[in-house]
């Protein structure tokens, strides 16, 4: 076979890969619009849940869902991306820095449960937070961190290391050559793994289950001390665990639907923000 149908080929098998995964998308999507517009109104939007979640709305799910989720990545992002600066930037090569980056792989295959059991044992009983906003965040952010700071890494390995030598040679120190030259290059990149990672936790379910979410609390959190409801949670018991499942189902389909489209925003504001910053940029 020439090296024309080869190319050929091989670009047909990878067109055809990437349209099966956005087919596969819009159908879920479309799956679960179908059955969730139904019962999407702006009483489902903005009520309190009302007998056992059977009647009434959502509004409480979605004010602890974004509170966890914007309290997490305030942990999280600062943290993954100065962990990214260190080991590229300072960090001397090594076996100990090759152990960090392993480990912080391997952080990012853990099962959720198991952050979930590691959160209620650590910020829940020892540290005793208590089943809370503040916890169910703190586990989260663990749970994000290892997808930051490879994400941030691997944003920060593509800058070019002339671009840092050319600024030591002008008399620069290290640390204004990463705060000058480095990271405006870098952040959309950083950006973009801040937003995979926040599309993760926004939907996860086992730890803030063991951490701090509760199956009815029709009431607005005034503290990050106090339970929340949230939408993975609340999903959960509507397409599994309540006793009347046949007459949630249709309200378990627009929480999904409340949910997709509550991620997609939080990804479509970020991925807005990593163009602003791309277009600010300067060579």
């Amino acid at each position: 076979m020439s090296k024309h149908w080869q190319q050929k080929l091989f670009t047909t098998v990878v067109t055809g890969a990437a349209l099966f995964s956005v087919g596969v998308l819009l159908f879920a999507v479309y799956w679960i619009a179908k059955d969730g517009l139904a019962v999407i109104s702006w009483e489902f939007i903005t009520d309190m849940p009302r007998r056992r979640m059977t009647e009434g709305g959502i509004w409480p799910a979605i004010v602890g869902t974004v509170y966890v989720s914007l309290l997490t990545m305030l942990f999280a992002v600062p943290l993954g991306i100065a962990t990214a600066i260190y080991l590229n930037e300072y960090a001397s090569k090594g076996w100990i820095v090759r152990m960090i980056r392993l480990a912080i792989r391997n952080l990012a295959g853990v099962p959720s449960i198991v952050y979930g059991l590691f959160g209620l044992g650590l910020f829940v009983s020892t540290l005793r937070l208590g089943h809370s906003i503040l916890a169910a965040a703190l586990t989260l952010a663990l749970m994000a961190l290892p997808l930051i700071v490879s994400a941030s890494e691997e944003a920060l390995k593509t800058i070019p290391e002339s671009f840092r030598e050319g600024s030591l040679a002008l008399g620069a120190t290290r640390w204004q050559t990463v705060r000058h030259q480095i990271l405006p290059l870098a952040l959309p990149g950083m950006i973009t793994g801040s937003v995979l990672a926040l599309g993760r936790i926004a939907g996860e379910t086992a730890p803030i289950i063991l951490t701090g979410a509760a199956y009815f609390y029709p009431l607005i959190p005034q503290s990050i001390g106090e339970q929340f409801m949230a939408l993975p949670y609340h999903l959960y018991i509507l397409a599994t665990q309540h006793e009347q499942v046949s007459v949630v189902r249709p309200l378990a389909y627009g929480t999904a639907l409340v949910l997709l489209v509550l991620v997609l925003s939080m990804s479509l504001g970020a991925i807005l923000v990593r163009s602003y910053v791309r277009r600010q940029r300067t060579w």
